[in-house]
This record gives C-alpha cells, sequence and structure tokens, in this order.
C-alpha cells in the first residue's frame, strides 16, 4: 500500500484539526459544556454541530449520494483521528459510536425505503440510534451464536419479538434502534436483524447501568422486550441474515473506534509532553530526564504501531476485502495503546493529570472500556491464533500484484 496520501484529503483534515482546536479544546476546560453524564452538553452540541455541517465538516464516512463526503476508510482513519484530539469531536462531526456505525451499515445494505425511513434521519441529525445484541448470561455477547431474543413470525407476516438487552450504547437518547434477535436455531441462519422506532409499543429501558467511565449520550442501557412488532419491511436484507448484518455492521465499526482512540492517545502524549517541558525537579526539567523520555519515546512508537495497522485494514476494506485479520490485530493494539497513553500521561504529570485540570482523568476511565467493547482482547487473539493455524506460514504472507487476492 502507498502511506502517502492526496492533498485534498489533506486539506480536509487540516480543516478538522482547525475546527478542534479552535472550537472545541477550549469548552474541554468550562463545567457548563458538560452533561450530567460527562458528555457535551446537547444544546451546545446542536450548535457545534450545525457549525460543522455549515463548513462542510459533516458525515465523512459516508458516500456523496448519500449526504456525506465519500473519503473511504484510509480518509477516515486520516481524519477520525484528527477529530479526536478532543473529546468532544466525533459526535460534532456526526462521527461517533455507535451512529457512524449503523448508518454505515445502512447505506451499505438498506433498501431505498429503508433509507429514506432509518438513514436519512441520522444524516441530517435530527435523531441519534442503538444497536441492541448484547445480552445478560446465558445470552449473547461477544458470540452472537449464543443470542436468545426471539422474534416468532405472527400470520400477518410480521413478528413479535421478546427478550432480554443489555448494555445498549446510547438507547437512552436513540430514536432508531437494529435489534438483533433469533429467528430459528440455525446456527448460521439463526439469528435476524429489525429496524424500530423507540415509540412503538412492546419494550422499555428497565434502567441506565452506572460505568465507570463518562458515557457516550444516552449512556448504556438494559432493555426488555414483551412483545415488540416488527413489520417485515423492517428486516435488514432478510429472514436468516443477521450474522451477515452483524459482519458488515462491526467490522468497519471496530476499526473506527481504534481510529478515534489513536487520536485520543495523542493527546494524552500532547499533554504530558507539555507539562515535562515546563515541570523541574531536583534541578532538572522532567523533559531530560531520561525515564521521562523513555515513556514518551515508547508511547510514540506503540501510536505508530497501531496508525500503520488501521491504515493497512482501512487500505483492505477499501479495496473490497473483509480484513477481519487486520481489524483485530488494530483493534488489540488500539486498545491497549489508549489505555497506557493515559496511564502514562497521569504519571508523568502526577496531581494534575489525577486532577480534572486536563482530561487526562477522563480519557483514563473511559480508555478501560476499549479492550472490552466490540469484543474483549481476548476475543480477537483468539481470531488471530485460528487465522495463524489454518494459514500456517502463510499468515505472514505478501500481497502480490496481479495475483488472486493481491494488491
Amino acid at each position: 500500500m502507498d502511506f502517502t496520501i492526496p492533498p485534498e484529503l489533506d486539506r480536509l483534515r487540516a480543516r478538522i484539526a482547525d475546527f478542534v482546536a479552535d472550537r472545541l479544546l477550549p469548552l474541554e476546560a468550562d463545567p457548563a459544556s458538560f452533561d450530567a453524564h460527562e458528555n457535551i452538553d446537547l444544546a451546545l452540541l446542536a450548535r457545534l454541530r450545525a457549525e460543522a455541517r455549515a463548513e462542510g465538516l459533516w458525515c465523512l464516512q459516508l458516500r456523496p449520494e448519500t449526504g456525506g463526503l465519500g473519503v473511504g476508510r484510509v480518509g477516515m482513519a486520516v481524519c477520525y483521528e484528527a477529530m479526536n484530539r478532543s473529546i468532544f469531536g466525533p459526535v460534532v462531526f456526526n462521527a461517533a459510536a455507535p451512529d457512524d456505525g449503523n448508518m454505515m451499515m445502512l447505506e451499505a445494505i438498506g433498501t431505498p425505503d429503508q433509507k429514506a425511513r432509518w438513514l436519512e434521519p441520522l444524516v441530517r441529525g435530527e435523531v441519534r440510534s442503538a444497536f441492541a445484541m448484547t445480552e445478560p448470561h446465558p445470552g449473547g455477547g461477544s458470540d452472537p451464536s449464543m443470542i436468545r431474543t426471539r422474534a416468532e413470525r405472527q400470520p400477518d407476516g410480521s413478528y413479535r419479538i421478546t427478550g432480554h438487552k443489555w448494555y445498549i450504547t446510547g438507547a437512552a437518547e436513540a430514536t432508531h434502534f437494529t435489534l438483533m434477535a433469533r429467528t430459528s436455531d440455525d446456527p448460521r441462519r439463526g439469528l435476524t436483524a429489525f429496524q424500530f422506532h423507540r415509540d412503538q409499543p412492546g419494550w422499555r429501558i428497565l434502567r441506565r447501568i452506572p460505568i465507570m467511565g463518562p458515557e457516550e449520550h444516552g449512556g448504556h442501557c438494559e432493555l426488555a422486550f414483551d412483545g415488540l412488532v416488527v413489520p417485515p419491511e423492517d428486516v435488514l436484507l432478510g429472514e436468516g441474515d443477521g450474522l451477515k448484518v452483524t459482519q458488515i455492521r462491526l467490522g468497519p465499526a471496530r476499526l473506527t473506534h481504534c481510529m478515534r482512540w489513536l487520536g485520543l492517545a495523542k493527546r494524552c502524549v500532547e499533554i504530558a509532553e507539555a507539562y515535562a517541558a515546563e515541570r523541574t525537579g531536583f534541578g532538572v526539567r522532567l523533559a531530560d530526564r531520561e525515564s521521562v523520555q523513555l515513556m514518551l519515546g515508547g508511547l510514540a512508537m506503540e501510536i505508530e504501531i497501531g496508525r500503520l495497522l488501521v491504515m493497512k485494514a482501512a487500505w483492505e476494506l477499501d479495496r473490497g476485502g473483509f480484513a477481519r485479520v487486520e481489524v483485530s490485530m488494530a483493534k488489540v493494539q488500539c486498545a491497549g495503546v489508549l489505555h497506557r497513553a493515559a496511564d502514562t500521561g497521569i504519571q508523568i504529570t502526577g496531581a494534575k493529570g489525577y486532577s480534572k485540570d486536563t482530561v487526562l482523568e477522563w480519557i483514563y476511565r473511559y480508555a478501560r472500556q476499549a479492550r472490552l467493547v466490540d469484543g474483549a482482547d481476548e476475543v480477537h487473539r483468539m481470531v488471530l491464533n485460528r487465522a495463524l493455524q489454518a494459514e500456517g506460514r502463510d499468515f505472514w504472507r505478501w500481497p502480490v500484484a496481479g495475483a488472486a487476492g493481491g494488491a
């Protein structure tokens, strides 16, 4: 792959970086910028989203005919990293989870009618969305084959859904939901994906689950389904295609998490570097101490490893591949380096980093979920081991130009 980017993409990256520096970073120090759950205040968010959209910095992950900028996965890697220099960044540009992944999914597989009803309001920023898959034990988590929520077909062709979901990100603020439910016991074609609106009867939010870190808008909720009825036109792809929907939805979404985490990891290094440059102890600047240099140099290398893995996966997706192995590698690396960058940043800045005088403690609490969401580190390492066992030495093959599967 070629690591150079076109000038127009670099100009877009620079415009996003300027927006973040001028309009978002100053807000992070003001307590009035935050809601009760430590995310950006919704009224402030609405104003900033309007500004971002007016400047053409909106939904860059979607195709132009959908209302986006059509930058592709490689372009997203470049720009999402720049967005998440600020903890407020992605949501301002309509590039935050779970809407980001849900929009890409609906763009890829929705019928024209489904796009008009479920996607276009998200693109316009009028509503938020959620993806309801994870269940309490013994239901499905990282293994979707364990899903127990049932959708029973009715005589009129509709589906009646009963079951239990939890840790559903954004559910308390979501208007549009994608729901995974079991329609048969077939191991490959037993799941079906449904769309539903929050105003439909037959479901409810049991609680907004308290978590360790700051929350996305709408929190992480526990849901009960006790007779939700979904018409057949709100099935994605078709009955039994739920596993395919999850693969289409989760692969690129996992990678966009990595893109954003790299931006936050770089911000941690930035804060630590600035502090080390001005803080002295025992007559020596922290920046001149070898121990601090080793910390920051190691982080710089780990972040760059993450960037290379993300870019390789993005390149593979852009050329039509599935990038399962590449995404798993990126997910493990980027989740880990985000956690280490926040921890190291706090260690270097000391009490200031542990306080709320910087965003380091916010990032530290947020970072711990990265090694769990969209598949725990251990699950992704198992995926990599399965590929290694199946491919042997070819696991490390080079793509050959002109060959099947090559560049």
